[in-house]
């Protein structure tokens, strides 16, 4: 069974796309949910973070303050390396574990990350799509989903590899700036692209 890589820059709009894959029947895999799962309460990663940080990284229950810890790993580098060496080869042990479904009929499994060239999460895969928006859009989505400033979007976006190069490293693009029916015909032409080269 081959895996296909879903990624594009911070709000590209790559949950939508995953989710129109899966009314095609595609299983697919969110990293960022993954990497939430790794960090819940009782997990190892989450007692070494605290450990590392502090107590004050974590909220009234016990659970990782997210907005916290980003605010950190993006104006301190050096803690950002740390907390990636860390979580990385958590994450990616648990995305290969849930990349497997028992009993699935389907030729192919989608991988969907925002960090798909940028870490070592291209080696698993056998193809990959790239959600693509001007960078424009990716600000004013993400202002409006995550209430982040603009600072705060813009210096997440040049944490991420610049959009040219994204697209340079796609066997296929997905256009997210087009009307809905449009979208949904391009993962539709894709889809079949995908079986083609494939299976």
């Amino acid at each position: 069974m081959a895996i296909v890589g879903l990624t594009g820059g911070i709000g590209s709009g790559k949950s939508t796309i995953a989710r129109l894959f899966g009314e095609l029947g595609i299983h697919w895999v969110d990293a960022d949910n993954v990497a939430r799962e790794v960090v819940e309460p009782g997990t190892s990663a989450l007692e070494a973070i605290a450990g590392h940080f502090g107590s004050d990284i974590l909220d009234a229950n016990g659970a990782l303050d997210r907005a916290k810890l980003r605010t950190i790993v993006f104006e301190a580098p050096e803690e950002r390396t740390w907390l990636e060496s860390l979580l990385h080869p958590v994450i990616r042990e648990e995305l290969i574990r849930q990349l497997h479904p028992a009993d699935y009929p389907h030729p192919y499994v989608l991988l969907v990350t925002p960090l798909l060239y940028e870490t070592d999460q291209h080696q698993l895969v056998d193809y990959s799509v790239v959600v693509d928006v001007p960078v424009e859009v990716q600000i004013e989505r993400t202002m409006s989903r995550d209430t982040n400033t603009r600072d705060q979007v813009e210096r997440i976006i040049a944490a991420q590899m610049p959009r040219e190069e994204r697209r340079d490293r796609a066997d296929a693009i997905i256009d997210n700036n087009r009307p809905l029916a449009d979208v949904e015909r391009q993962v539709h032409d894709v889809h079949k692209r995908i079986l083609v080269d494939l299976v």
